[in-house]
């Protein structure tokens, strides 16, 4: 039974309890601190679209001379400077889905704890040049943004292969879904803060937004370089693969569907015969041939448009769709994150009793075609709207949340490979960075369907991009529901 294994696993666990926590909130505020410096941008756009344009558009600037203000701005509009920003947004979705599958490969090569300092650390020089330096100095070059924003996509992808595989080698698969689900909140606890630091020092300039982001996330990449415990083994603690032996069906990953060892056939072998050796860094190949990670990345790329595209697009479709005030507007979208967050969290729990993770994100997607159709059709009332909103991020953040945390965990420590660790970053930035394009795409794909047909086939595009998510996962929802099914009778025969 599902219940006394994760028990059973807890109570061995509990003696490192302390070791655990310090990992896990360490992990999760680093991950956090990156997507705080990103939303700080989006929180500043408006401040830097003003500064970027001719003082007719910019009151700040009545006491400068015209000439001298002419020889710094970059845009004749703020609807051009606008334009500008979103094109950042792009190049740094794309440069940061490349860096993924860079990162990944990085992380398992070196000390991971020192991959994820450097890349916080660097990423926090980066955004202080990009928004504060440039302010200071009254330098203003769209190549230069260009330069630093593909730079800092770059060094920020090494986060979250890094934490995921951190994570993966201190938390075993009895569990892992619900911790993980609670875990992949980093993401939007990083908005919140982001949200927080950004307004807190705006009055005296966007810059200081990023300075203030930037020196926070520089001191966490010290802590993290000083404090982190990449895997139980560096304290003497015995990994998590040695204690996954203590269950029958340990070398099972949750993501394999055959019942017996016979049934699952490897593409390749990482270690011949029976000698057990020390298993070095998988390859790029290698890690693709692996079962289901080719049909969790697309899928996941498939996702993640729809996941970020509400997070990018949401407040801007509720002031524009409904005329509500910005403000409120990005006050209420934060109900998407929080349906994410509890979706994830009860997901991964369910996942983790039944030992499947297919038929659970199967069932919550449907449910999300539903949820989809339902909130494109909601009232202009916010109570409502902020209901049928936090059932939507219920049924694709959480659904996202496992693909990107539990289930590249469970991805990255299959029998084939034999629970090493060297493959769980690799498999992650694979997983994330495919994701990532689909979401850098979407970008685009929804602001022109939007201008062209409206947003009621924008929501028509998330229906199609969520079925699309099902397809590319259905053989694995098979294999895992013939599997339940199977071990279903074969409980009933034996009672």
């Amino acid at each position: 039974m599902a219940w006394p294994r994760i028990f059973q696993r807890g109570a061995l666990l509990s003696r490192f309890s302390h070791h655990h926590m310090v990992v896990f909130l360490l992990t999760f505020f680093s991950y956090s601190l990156l997507h705080a410096s990103r939303k700080t941008f989006s929180n500043v756009k408006v401040s830097i679209s003003k500064q970027w344009t001719p003082s007719a558009f910019n009151k700040s600037t009545e006491l400068l001379p015209v000439e001298i203000w002419s020889s710094n701005h970059l845009f004749p509009s703020a609807e051009e400077a606008t334009l500008f920003l979103g094109m950042l947004d792009t190049i740094f979705l794309f440069s940061y889905a490349v860096g993924l599958f860079i990162s990944g490969i990085v992380g398992d090569r070196l000390n991971l704890r020192w991959v994820l300092s450097f890349g916080m650390c660097s990423s926090a020089l980066v955004v202080f040049v990009f928004g504060t330096l440039t302010e200071w100095l009254h330098f203003y070059n769209k190549g230069l943004y260009c330069s630093l924003w593909i730079v800092n996509g770059l060094l920020q992808s090494t986060g979250w292969p890094c934490v995921v595989a951190v994570m993966g080698n201190w938390f075993g698969k009895a569990g892992r879904g619900v911790v993980f689900g609670l875990w992949s909140a980093c993401a939007s606890v990083g908005n919140i803060l982001g949200a927080c630091l950004a307004s807190s020092v705006l009055q005296y300039g966007y810059e200081y937004a990023f300075l203030v982001t930037a020196a926070v996330q520089f001191a966490g990449g010290i802590i993290i370089f000083f404090g982190l415990l990449v895997s139980p083994e560096e304290i003497g603690i015995p990994g998590i693969e040695t204690e996954d032996n203590f269950e029958e069906d340990s070398h099972r990953p949750l993501i394999n569907g055959a019942e017996n060892e016979d049934e699952a056939e490897p593409n390749y072998s990482i270690q011949e015969g029976n000698t057990v050796t020390q298993v070095k860094a998988i390859s790029f190949y290698q890690a693709c041939c692996l079962p289901g990670v080719i049909a969790y990345s697309l899928a996941y790329a498939c996702l993640k448009l729809v996941n970020y595209s509400f997070f990018f697009w949401l407040p801007f479709y509720l002031s524009n769709n409904f005329g509500w005030k910005e403000a409120e507007a990005d006050q209420l979208s934060i109900w998407y994150d929080v349906g994410g967050i509890i979706g994830g969290t009860l997901q991964g729990f369910i996942s983790d009793m039944l030992q499947k993770r297919a038929p659970v994100l199967a069932l919550s997607l449907l449910l999300a075609i539903g949820s989809l159709v339902g909130y494109s059709r909601s009232p202009n009332d916010k109570s409502i709207n902020a209901l049928l909103m936090a059932v939507t991020g219920f049924f694709i953040g959480g659904p996202s949340n496992m693909i990107s945390s539990a289930i590249s965990a469970d991805l990255g420590r299959q029998e084939l490979i034999q629970g090493s660790s060297e493959a769980l970053a690799t498999v992650t930035g694979i997983v994330d960075g495919t994701g990532s394009i689909g979401a850098a795409v979407g970008q685009y794909l929804v602001s022109l369907i939007q201008d062209n047909l409206g947003w009621m086939w924008v929501f028509y595009f998330f229906i199609l991009m969520t079925s699309c998510t099902v397809l590319f996962i259905s053989p694995l929802i098979v294999r895992e529901t013939c599997s339940l099914m199977q071990r279903r009778q074969t409980r009933v025969l034996n009672e």
